[in-house]
């Protein structure tokens, strides 16, 4: 079973940073992508970012230029650096695993989530 636990959400100003991070126990990271979403009240889930094994990268067109996706040296953890943050970047953030073959966001499985506010 896998175990995906985000940290580093908070509050801060427009035009400001947050960096989120994900440890992710219980599976092997190197078979598997991993991502993030974001769900704000009364919208839709929305995919924010991957990256699968061999460090490749895709993100939702509203964060590109602003959102980072990383993975720790022990692949076993996942960042999302968040700049240049508007008001709309407001929602909880879930870190995800096991990206969709047609829609990468479309994702298997998830933690509790970290709310990131603007």
């Amino acid at each position: 079973h896998v175990q995906l636990v985000e940290s580093g959400g908070g509050s801060v100003q427009a035009g400001g940073s947050l960096r989120l991070s994900c440890a992710a126990s219980g599976y092997t990271y190197s078979s598997s992508c991993m991502g993030w979403f974001r769900q704000a009240p009364g919208k839709e889930r929305e995919g924010v970012a991957t990256i699968d094994s061999g460090g490749s990268t895709s993100y939702a067109d509203s964060v590109k230029g602003r959102f980072t996706i990383s993975q720790g040296s022990s692949k076993n953890t996942v960042y999302l650096q968040m700049n240049s943050l508007k008001p709309e970047d407001t929602a909880m953030y879930y870190c995800a695993e096991g990206c969709g073959e047609n829609d990468v966001f479309d994702f298997e499985d998830w933690g509790q989530g970290t709310q990131g506010t603007v």
